[in-house]
Formats: C-alpha cells, sequence, structure tokens
C-alpha cells in the first residue's frame, strides 16, 4: 500500500512538473488577401501558395526552438477599410510578428499607414502594385515580391508596340492601382515611343452600365482598348459591354485582368483578340522546385501571383528566424535574407536555412519568381509576359521587357 501510495506521489509530481513547463507558442504571421471583392477569384491560389512556405517550414523544423508557423487568414476585400480592419485585427487581436499581404495596392496602402508601420510590423505584398508603396515613409517595414506598376506598365507599352499596336484608347479604374498602371503606360506608349492613345479616362467601381463610357472611349477610332481593371469585378463588366456593342476589335489588360474568371464568363471563342500581362517567375531551378511542390498539393502553378506570394512568405519566415523572432528587428532581417550575398536558399530549403542562420551564416534567398533581392526602397526587380487566351486557357504569348 505504502508503496503504490509512493507512486501515485511520485507520477502527480512528475505530471505538475511537466504542466509547469511552458508550452511552446505558435508564431503568427497575417495572410491578408482579397478573398472577397474584385480578385476573389485570384486569391485561392495565392494564400494556398503561402501556406505550403509555412507548412514546409513546420516540416522542417519550424520557428526557432521548433515552435509553429501559423497563417492567420483575413478579408482584405481588395479595398482601403477592409485592409485597414484586416490588419488591426491581426496586428491587435491575433498578435501577429509580420503580414503577408494585402493583396490589392488601395489595401497594402491603408493598412501600412494606418496599422503596420504604427506598430512596427513588417509587411509583404506578393501583389500590391502601385508606384506610391515605393513611396511610403514606412520606416524600412514594407516590402514586395512583385514589381511596381511604373515597371509594369512600361514593359506592357513597350511589348504592345514591338506587337504591332499604334493607336489605343485606355479605360482605367480610379483606384491606386488602375491610375498607376495607366499613368505609366500612357508616359512610355506615347512619350516614349510615339504610340497614341486616343482617349483616356478613369471610371468608377460597381456601375452596371458602362456603356456610355465605351461610347466615349471609341470616339478616338482606336480598334484597341486597354483595361486597367480587375476580371473579377468592373473590368469583367467594360470587357463584355464591349464585346456585346462592338465598341472595339482588340482588348488588352493589366495583371488584374488576367482571371479565369474573364474566361468563365464570357468563353474562349469571344476572347481571340484579348491579352494580358502578368508576372512570372524567371526560368530557374527555384522556379522548377515551386512548381513541383506546388503542383503535389493540387495547387496551379501558372495562377497569377502564386510564385509571388510563395516568396513573400518563405522569406517572411526567414526574416522572423533570422531576427530571433523579435518583431523590431524582422524589417532589417529581411533586407539581409535576400540581398544577392551568401549561401543559396531555394523554395523548401528550410532546414538547410536554418542551420546556416544558427550558424551566423548569411543566406541568399533565391526564389520562385526571381531572385527577390531588394533595394532601398523594398522593390524587386521581376519578369512579366504577355498572355493570350487559348484552348488550356491562358497561354504565355510573349515575354515582355
Amino acid at each position: 500500500m505504502k508503496t503504490k501510495i509512493l507512486a501515485l506521489a511520485a507520477g502527480l509530481m512528475t505530471a505538475t512538473a511537466l504542466a509547469s513547463v511552458p508550452a511552446k507558442a505558435d508564431v503568427k504571421i497575417g495572410l491578408l488577401g482579397g478573398i472577397s471583392g474584385p480578385i476573389a477569384a485570384m486569391a485561392p491560389a495565392m494564400i494556398d501558395a503561402a501556406q505550403l512556405a509555412f507548412q514546409q517550414v513546420n516540416e522542417q523544423g519550424g520557428i526557432g526552438d521548433g515552435e509553429q508557423l501559423v497563417g492567420v487568414v483575413g478579408d482584405s476585400a481588395c479595398n482601403p477599410q477592409n485592409g485597414t480592419d484586416a490588419a488591426t485585427k491581426a496586428v491587435n487581436i491575433e498578435g501577429v510578428i509580420g503580414v503577408v499581404g494585402p493583396h490589392c495596392s488601395g489595401a497594402v496602402l491603408a493598412a501600412a499607414g494606418s496599422v503596420t508601420i504604427p506598430a512596427g510590423i513588417t509587411m509583404i505584398t506578393p501583389s500590391g502594385t502601385s508606384p506610391e508603396i515605393t513611396t511610403l515613409d514606412d520606416k524600412g517595414t514594407v516590402f514586395r515580391t512583385v514589381p511596381s506598376d511604373d515597371y509594369q506598365g512600361r514593359a506592357l507599352a513597350r511589348t504592345l508596340k514591338d506587337q504591332g499596336y499604334e493607336k489605343v484608347a485606355v479605360a482605367y479604374l480610379n483606384n491606386d492601382y488602375g491610375t498607376g498602371l495607366a499613368n505609366a503606360f500612357k508616359a512610355e506608349f506615347v512619350d516614349e515611343l510615339g504610340g497614341e492613345v486616343t482617349q483616356f479616362a478613369a471610371h468608377e467601381e460597381g456601375k452596371a452600365s458602362y456603356r456610355s463610357n465605351l461610347a466615349e472611349l471609341a470616339k478616338g477610332d482606336a480598334d484597341t482598348l486597354v483595361i486597367f481593371d480587375y476580371g473579377d469585378g468592373t473590368g469583367l463588366t467594360i470587357l463584355r459591354q464591349a464585346l456585346e456593342n462592338g465598341f472595339f476589335d482588340k482588348f488588352v489588360g493589366g495583371d488584374g485582368m488576367k482571371s479565369e474568371a474573364v474566361i468563365n464568363e464570357l468563353g474562349v471563342e469571344n476572347l481571340g483578340t484579348f491579352v494580358a500581362s502578368s508576372p512570372v517567375g524567371e526560368q530557374s531551378a527555384s522556379l522548377d522546385i515551386f512548381n513541383e511542390d506546388f503542383k503535389n498539393i493540387g495547387g496551379d502553378p501558372d495562377a497569377i501571383f502564386a510564385t509571388t506570394s510563395y516568396d513573400a512568405a518563405f522569406l517572411l519566415a526567414l526574416a522572423v528566424e533570422k531576427a530571433g523572432g523579435k518583431k523590431e528587428d524582422v524589417a532589417a532581417a529581411m533586407a539581409e535574407v535576400s540581398n544577392g550575398e551568401g549561401e543559396p536558399i531555394r523554395p523548401g530549403e528550410w532546414k538547410k536555412a536554418k542551420e546556416l542562420i544558427a550558424a551566423g551564416k548569411a543566406i541568399d534567398y533565391k526564389g520562385a519568381a526571381g531572385d527577390q533581392n531588394f533595394d532601398a526602397n523594398g522593390d524587386v526587380p521581376g519578369t512579366y509576359a504577355l498572355w493570350e487566351v487559348g484552348t488550356n486557357g491562358f497561354e504565355v504569348l510573349t515575354e515582355m521587357k
């Protein structure tokens, strides 16, 4: 009997000792995406790609002393107010150490200015492309893995000229994304290349009909309409009504128009003269690794912003690891893990990176979308392609330079 009592006491002491050991806390990163709103069809692949990065981190040792990395998903809805609200919840309620997203430029600018910059939280967007992001007074805390629209707009203008487009009309959404992209395109197409923009007009989101807008745009006798908008929202409505009324013969979209919703709603047979620009991963061993890994979880590697979303999540995880989990050091660490110097780290190589960081050695992330070497503004170079619609969906027509 005495033996049993002693054994029970020993068991209770052991249980008490175990209970006194604090459980390892999760490390949370916000994933703020346009889950609803005009890019809703794009968001799932972007979120899945980021979650793949977190999955690989957790399978290969986690953060720090084995803490699990958890993506806290919030809906920024591709607008400034929702972006601010989602960021506020992620930072103040969930206690995230960093943010991947938001997905749209207006939400990025609002969430950064109102929430993450004041809180000292590092933000990295995979798809916020407005030139205004470059000039944010962000104390070095805002990064992106996609080039600025100044780059995309000018590259698209050069590509269209090379493809024989001489006279176009431009319709753009009156927000940070649409305005920045349209202005960059026009500056290159007209001022640098001698092309003609016959009409250049902003439009507001959410109207039932844009036929009067299209009639004005068609007055300059251009046979091509360039649309800087979203293919899940107003851009789709404009393209549909332009096709229905025969206002233009050819159509060009920015990256926001490269949406499966356009094909699903309008049909391949009606999109033979529609092309759209989109960022693509540079051909590399890193891209091959990502493509295979993303396919293995059921993802589409050609989905827009899939590569940049993965890179944003993996880079932020690397920065958190290098910063020792201290949020105030993450931004500085971000600039150190991808600057062209150190041992190359490719997608999925978390264990290797973790060991090198622990040994105090420099690393250099070679991303799925490119090398991702940040400049002083947190911007990166990148690669774009012009896509056409074929029998299998969007297919690369030509590279953009």
